[in-house]
């Protein structure tokens, strides 16, 4: 047996007790044990910036994901409850059940349910005609995120994690905030054949965001030395193993482990925000948990480089599944309306809204009928998402529905399209981003999507 194995192994072993590792990046660890790569050499850096195809009009993406369905009829794209569309007919087919109005300055209509979100249209570009991956929760979410609804393939944040690295190396370039898991679970953030380090990395809000990340037992300097030692074993075993990504991507997780000890607190301590700050979010002091905290949270990770960042709106129950009562959806926007709208703002006074761009999505829409009390089932044929920055125009809506919100009637945008337009703003050829996998090249719009470009800038 190769004793350099042994002294590896047992020199590993015998500095676990040190919590060199963080619970948030053993995921990392473990998808790495299933990495196909061929490519990783840790000595170039796995997470460098790399240059872009063309030049890019973001630097970086704010994904915001309303788990379970947002109804497109009572939120972004509203359709009147007039002629005998109250529920009580045949068809049982019912109109919006909230009150709406428009932006006096662009003349976007929004339900009463996002009042915030409404006086900010002039910053934000609705799509009100996405087709949907899938009718159903799981497939329609990882569809939205990778993709694909059928086969397991890479999120979109992995994507642009490989194409582009990171201009942070002390932190992950894959940032996903979930106080639950959506629909899809894992699969949503995960690196699947992509080398493993680009997997993205969970953060539960709360006091202790990401747990163990202060070493319990030794000090920094001691545990420098350790790491440097694992390295160095790592490094001459890797040696002849160039096309070993499992090792290079422990590795890295490793390395950003040990460099979030002091990154990670302080991008998470929003307690260095000022009062007229924390009240334009609707944050209170001390609170952790709240989505005002996740949105306050993304702005600072933007600051700090991370190139993909997630807010997993709710996930387990409740979330936007709202098959009883469509009013199942008022706390959701409540909690939700104030702390995005404040988030375009604060980026806005920044300098930052036009290099940062933000999507706001779902998986699919509800049914124009009644379903339960004043319910509302899954609906795939058509839905509302929106963006805001990165090069996206301000004050349109692109799209349209039928009068009673069943179908598209005019420019269909479908998950495919919306990738490659992400990609676009960031300076990516969506037909250039490939990876080679079991034989051929994969990329994140398989062989689909178009840049639609009637809504940018």
């Amino acid at each position: 047996m190769n004793p350099l194995r042994i002294n590896r192994r047992h020199s590993i072993r015998s500095m676990v007790g040190g919590s060199i590792l963080l619970p948030a990046i053993l995921s990392e660890l473990s998808a790495a044990e299933q990495s196909a790569d061929q490519t990783a050499n840790p000595s170039l850096g796995p997470l460098a910036p790399k240059p872009s195809h063309f030049p890019a009009k973001a630097k970086r993406v704010i994904m915001v994901f309303a788990t379970g369905g947002v109804s497109h009829i009572d939120t972004f794209d509203p359709k009147s409850s007039a002629n005998g569309r109250d529920g009580k007919g045949k068809d049982k087919l019912m109109g919006s059940v909230f009150p709406s109005s428009v932006n006096k300055k662009c003349g976007t209509e929004v339900s009463d349910l996002f009042p915030h979100l409404r006086d900010s249209m002039e910053d934000i570009c609705v799509i009100r005609s996405m087709k949907s991956a899938h009718f159903d929760h799981t497939e329609a979410a990882v569809g939205m995120h990778t993709g694909s609804a059928t086969f397991t393939r890479p999120s979109m944040g992995s994507w642009l994690s490989y194409g582009l690295g990171t201009v942070n190396q002390n932190l992950p370039s894959f940032i996903v905030i979930a106080p639950h898991l959506p629909y899809g679970g894992t699969q949503v953030y995960a690196s699947d054949f992509l080398p493993a380090y680009h997997q993205g990395t969970r953060v539960i809000p709360g006091p202790d965001p990401i747990a163990n990340l202060t070493p319990r037992t030794i000090g920094q300097r001691v545990q420098q030395l350790e790491l440097d030692l694992v390295d160095q074993l790592n490094r001459e075993h890797l040696r002849g193993r160039d096309d070993d990504s499992r090792l290079a991507a422990r590795m890295k997780s490793y390395e950003t482990a040990f460099q979030m000890q002091t990154a990670g607190p302080e991008a998470f301590d929003v307690q260095q925000e000022d009062d007229k700050t924390l009240t334009m979010y609707g944050l209170d002091r001390g609170d952790t948990k709240s989505f005002a905290w996740q949105c306050i949270v993304a702005r600072r990770l933007a600051e700090r480089g991370v190139r993909f960042i997630e807010l997993v709106d709710t996930g387990s129950r409740p979330n936007w599944d709202a098959h009883g009562d469509m009013k199942e959806h008022e706390p959701l926007a409540k909690a939700s309306d104030q702390p995005l709208a404040a988030l375009i703002a604060d980026l806005k006074q920044r300098g930052m809204l036009e290099e940062t761009l933000i999507v706001w999505a779902t998986e699919f829409g509800r049914t124009p009928t009644k379903e339960g009390k004043f319910g509302r089932g899954h609906h795939g044929d058509c839905f509302s998402i929106w963006l805001a920055g990165g090069g996206v125009k301000g004050g349109i809506v692109h799209g349209e529905t039928d009068d009673i919100g069943k179908a598209i009637v005019r420019d269909q945008v479908d998950v495919h399209d919306l990738h490659a337009t992400i990609l676009n703003q960031m300076g990516i050829d969506h037909t250039r981003l490939t990876y080679r996998h079991a034989g051929r090249d994969f990329r994140l719009t398989d062989v689909h999507g178009r840049v639609v470009k009637e809504i940018l800038a």
